[in-house]
Parts: structure tokens; sequence; C-alpha cells
């Protein structure tokens, strides 16, 4: 069972509201301030569903009146649960709050027909790591950021089709896919993972770019682009841009990348870095798998590299 998992009447669960941003941005400012703080405050109020989304539900956990945790599931696909930013606010730690969010989540999630739930964890945040797995979450998977630069003129030594029938033809038999067990970012969802499927590729490949590297011999990689989206860049605190608004920057991610060898690797990051190029990107991301393979490939090629990886970790709500 997890640290603060006993039961406790005392703890109330029912829908996050804007109203409630003052009180979750106090809980939540205190959080991970070596790492620049928490990112639920930033984007509280864009993060809440609408009333007509039936998707996706926030819930607030309150202690005699007082707000003391927020958690929220989103329905990836008519089976696949997300649960993302659990948070537990220090003065209500070990009474229940975590477990009563879960239970709630799982039951809203199972009333939804979804038969897995999955979260995501940072490597390094050993607490939730731990609490996670107390929770009945099992590990899945784990995968780091390759950062290419767009660039409208890279290059590498292969050619890369926009084909979705090859590039889910070089999925199926990769070992990325059973590394990743066929998970890949969702589009659309930030900082989610589903399953992926035949239809993605060819809905993805209209709608935004799949990539597939056309080997010597075979095919040999693959990726797509799950979004563009932009991100707040903060003010230097000079004088010259003391009165001005943050601006933005965008960024281009790609929901997966696997490839064979090295050379297929620079094939896929320049395909990549034209279509970031293409977009208007200032910045890129691809989720790769984290195997010694991959990594070390990627550092070869020249490209940036998270230092750290993500992990995934699932729980079965086919059962109470």
């Amino acid at each position: 069972m997890p640290p603060d998992s006993d039961a406790n009447p005392s703890v109330e669960i029912r829908r996050a509201t804007h109203d409630d941003y003052e009180a979750v941005a106090d809980f939540t400012s205190d959080i991970w301030p070596e790492r620049g703080g928490d990112y639920i405050p930033r984007i509280y109020h864009d993060w809440l569903e609408d009333d007509d989304e039936t998707d996706r539900k926030t819930f607030l956990a309150e202690i005699d009146g007082e707000a003391a945790g927020i958690v929220q599931a989103v329905m990836l696909s008519p089976d696949e649960a997300w649960f993302q930013g659990m948070r537990v606010a220090a003065d209500y730690r070990r009474r229940g709050v975590s477990h009563r969010l879960n239970e709630t989540t799982f039951e809203w999630a199972r009333e939804r027909g979804a038969t897995v739930g999955r979260v995501m964890v940072f490597s390094w945040n050993a607490v939730s790591l731990g609490a996670a797995r107390a929770s009945g979450y099992e590990p899945i998977t784990e995968f780091r950021f390759a950062h290419p630069e767009p660039n409208p003129a890279a290059e590498g030594p292969f050619r890369v089709s926009h084909d979705p029938t090859a590039a889910w033809r070089y999925w199926t038999h990769s070992d990325a896919r059973e590394h990743l067990t066929g998970l890949g970012l969702a589009p659309g969802e930030s900082w989610a993972v589903r399953e992926l499927t035949r239809d993605d590729f060819e809905r993805l490949a209209n709608e935004t770019a799949v990539f597939a590297v056309e080997g010597e011999n075979a095919l040999a990689g693959v990726a797509y682009r799950s979004r563009t989206y932009d991100r707040p860049v903060e003010s230097d605190g000079s004088a010259d841009s003391s009165d001005v608004d943050p601006t933005t920057e965008m960024w281009a991610e790609y929901g997966l990348g696997a490839w064979e060898n090295i050379d297929a690797a620079r094939s896929l990051f320049a395909a990549i870095a034209r279509d970031a190029a293409d977009c208007g990107a200032d910045e890129t991301r691809i989720l790769i798998p984290e195997t010694a393979r991959y990594v070390t490939d990627a550092a070869a090629t020249g490209v940036d590299i998270s230092e750290e990886p993500d992990f995934v970790l699932g729980i079965d709500l086919t059962t109470d």
C-alpha cells in the first residue's frame, strides 16, 4: 500500500474548478524548485476540462474544506486511460489523499470502458515512483527525448518517404516496438502515451507527418509528428525586456523515433529536422527507446539528448 493509503473518511473528492486555482497554486508552489518549479500553476486554467468534455476529468481532494490534492484522468482510446498531475499538499501527506484520488480515477476510467491505466513518472522522482508501485502500478517501459535542431538543409545517407504503410510495417517488426510495448506519444495530448495502431499512421500521414527510412536493402526507420505547440519563453529580467510580455517558441514533437543503425538514425533525424523547419519550429523533441543502443546511436549522430529518461507504469483496470 502507498505511504498515505489508509482509508480516511475525511477526504472528500470533487471535480476541480477554475475557482480552485489559488489553492492548487499554493500547495504546488514549493514542488521541484530546483528544477524550475511545478508546471501545474502555469497551465492550470488550460488544463481543466470544459463542461462538454466527457473524455477527461480533473479531481480535487479536500480535507475539512481545504484543498489537499489533485489529479486528472483522460481517456486516450476506447480502453486506455491516462492519469496525470497527481499532487498532494505537504500538510496532508500520509492521510489517504493519493489513495482516494487513485481509486476515484480508476473507477471513473472503468465506467468508460478502460481496461488499462498508465502514468508517466520522471526517473529522478523516487517518491512518486515508489508511491506508484505501492498503488499497484507495474513498470512498462522507459524512454528519453532526442532534440535535433530544425534545419531545412539537413541531409542523411538514406531516402526517407512519408508512406504510412511502410512506416507501420517497420514499426510492427522493430525492436523499438517490443521495448516500448507498442506505445508512442498520443497525438493531441501532452506528456501521454498510448498504443499505436495502423489507423494512427494513416491519419497522421494526412494530418501531420510520418517518416519511413528506406535503407540499403530494407526499411530501416520510422517516426511520426504528434503535434506542434507553443511554449512561453520567460523574460531574462534585463532592463530592455522587463516591460515586454514573455514570448513563445514553437516546438515540433515527434511521438516515436526508431531505426536500424546510425546511418538510418542520421537519415531519420535529418528528415525530422527538415520537417520541423518547414513547420516553423524553434525546437524539437523525439521520443526514443531508453536502451543503450538507441541512446548511444542518437548521441553518435550529434543530436542533443535529454539528461534523464522517463518511466511509464501501468495498472490493470479489469479487476477492482
